[in-house]
């Protein structure tokens, strides 16, 4: 079994992505990673190779800056990534997302589980939203709990967005892969980056998605869905939180949630009144073993 890793990076630095570490965590459980880097603006290219690992393939890349439909040049990029992989699986990494490395043995067990099983065609993760603090995780429905970020690599497949993939064996229809479980979460410190370089990324990531920039605050949130940490950050993150995450963070008292914010707080309730029913959309269909 053969198992390929891929991601695109841009102005990894600049934005504040712990992407150097997501890397390491990747070759924790990969025969080869892919990584597409764009033209960028600081020295995100002589980072990664700078890691050394004669498993990371680069491919340098022009990204398309007329394309701003709904953010479509990530999933262009994703793809330049995806289609240059040459394993039985390839499992897609952002930048900002780290594998625990007591979970690699877990993750590598469950590729060779289903490797012979074509029926299932991707492997589905659970998610710590870490936001504002690493000790703080953001629960509700406006934060996915799980998806898919392992495919098959040898059925047709694209991705519309970084959430996930639709398989086209039909030529005009396309549906969510069938999968199974890979039984650990992974770690998401996108929110958790200083104030100062969340700002830079909305700045830059809006244009792809024809938004005008918001002014971002992390205090602006309902505190309600934020939760205590209690597990351990995988040891490869360690020092960029030290060195990177944002210091200090308080939730505004003051806040008045918003109209999407309280549907998601009846969302929870009922999911609470069915026994903990997840109620979100899903891009995937569980494969039932019995």
């Amino acid at each position: 079994m053969k198992v390929s890793g891929f991601t695109f990076l841009r102005n990894g630095s600049l934005l504040g992505y712990p992407y150097i570490e997501s890397l390491r965590s990747l070759l924790l459980v990969c025969d080869e990673v892919i990584v597409a880097i764009g033209q960028s603006d600081d020295d995100t290219l002589a980072r990664v190779r700078a890691i050394g690992d004669p498993r990371i393939r680069i491919v340098e890349t022009v990204w398309n800056e007329a394309m701003r439909d709904r953010g479509y040049v990530y999933a262009q990029q994703k793809m330049i990534a995806q289609f240059n992989c040459t394993g039985d699986w390839a499992f897609y990494l952002e930048g900002d997302e780290v594998i625990h490395e007591d979970d690699a043995p877990t993750i590598r067990a469950a590729l060779e589980r289903h490797v012979d099983d074509l029926e299932i065609e991707a492997l589905v993760f659970d998610y710590h939203h870490f936001y504002g603090s690493p000790d703080l995780v953001a629960q509700s429905p406006a934060w996915y709990r799980r998806a898919p970020r392992i495919i098959r690599n040898s059925i047709r497949s694209w991705a519309p967005d970084g959430l996930f993939w639709v398989v086209m064996d039909q030529n005009k229809r396309g549906r969510y892969p069938q999968a199974a479980l890979a039984g650990c979460p992974l770690y998401h410190y996108g929110h958790v980056r200083s104030a100062e370089k969340m700002q830079e990324k909305i700045r830059q990531v809006s244009r792809y998605w024809n938004h005008t920039p918001k002014a971002h605050d992390y205090s602006q949130i309902d505190a309600g869905i934020l939760q205590p940490f209690t597990g351990t950050h995988p040891a490869i993150v360690q020092e960029w939180l030290a060195e990177y995450a944002e210091p200090e963070f308080r939730a505004d008292p003051s806040y008045r949630i918003t109209r999407r914010e309280r549907k998601h707080r009846w969302l929870m309730r009922l999911e609470r009144l069915l026994g903990g029913v997840d109620l979100t959309k899903k891009h995937y269909k569980l494969v039932s073993r019995t």
